[in-house]
């Protein structure tokens, strides 16, 4: 089973995730992504599907045009936890892709 990080795991994380930051009154992570358009959009989060499932650890997200707004947090445990950080890297990665 999968565990919740600590306090001083969870900073670390923060500390090299850019631009992801904690959710108020819960635990876990949020960014939004802006992209050129909505292709670029939809591409990243196709990515990112194909990524969540492959890992069998799915995103919360909504996307408007360009804007694609991503919560994270593992449901199992109600808390952040190394999948979430994980997919938080990936799709910053995936982000800067065409």
């Amino acid at each position: 089973m999968i565990k919740k990080l600590n306090d001083a795991e969870r900073r670390d994380a923060l500390s090299q995730l850019p631009g992801w930051a904690m959710v108020k009154n819960r635990d876990a992570l949020h960014k939004t992504f802006v992209f050129e358009d909505f292709n670029a959009a939809f591409g990243f989060m196709t990515r990112v599907a194909l990524e969540a499932e492959r890992i069998n650890h799915h995103p919360e997200w909504t996307n408007i045009y360009r804007t694609v707004n991503v919560i994270l947090s593992t449901h199992e445990v109600e808390g952040i936890t190394s999948l979430d950080v994980d997919l938080a890297r990936f799709m910053d990665v995936s982000a800067t892709q065409a």
